[in-house]
């Protein structure tokens, strides 16, 4: 202790802290169209990036992937509905689900996009989704039905 600094402890963060580590926490997956890179305008219109955002015991991690850097979040106050519904506000596709165990094998090398990010937060080994759109079509296709009336 320094001379007339009083030492301050800090608490340490417990593993139910950490945002996905409950492997059933909330994520809210969500699409834009605008990213600002010519070279993604070949993707379809309104999903060209693709950030997430997960709940954790202190609030919302938002995790956004960008081509020069990651961007990292934290939001407290929302609910998942209240976020989903705040980024829909803003024109925003919004899928709602939930961080799922990964397979105990190593994910499939790829480049790191905004796809593959979300996806491993995900614990999705998915090695044929390259796309915001492909991410999209299995977050919400016919077999993720069941998950997505679970977490509703």
């Amino acid at each position: 202790m320094r001379r007339g600094v009083e030492e301050q402890s800090c608490p340490e963060p417990s593993m139910q802290d950490i945002a996905g580590r409950d492997r059933g926490d909330p994520a809210l997956v969500v699409f834009v169209d605008e990213s600002g890179l010519k070279c993604l305008r070949c993707l379809r219109r309104g999903f060209r990036h693709c950030f997430i955002a997960v709940r954790s015991a202190r609030g919302w991690v938002i995790c956004d992937p960008l081509s020069h850097q990651t961007g990292l979040s934290i939001v407290d106050g929302f609910n998942p509905r209240e976020l989903a519904a705040w980024y829909r506000d803003y024109g925003l596709l919004v899928v709602e689900t939930h961080i799922r165990p990964a397979p105990l094998r190593p994910a499939p090398i790829r480049p790191f996009t905004c796809v593959e990010m979300v996806k491993r937060v995900l614990g999705l080994h998915a090695p044929w989704v390259l796309t915001p759109w492909q991410l999209y079509r299995l977050l919400t296709g016919p077999c993720r039905a069941r998950e997505r009336r679970a977490v509703t």
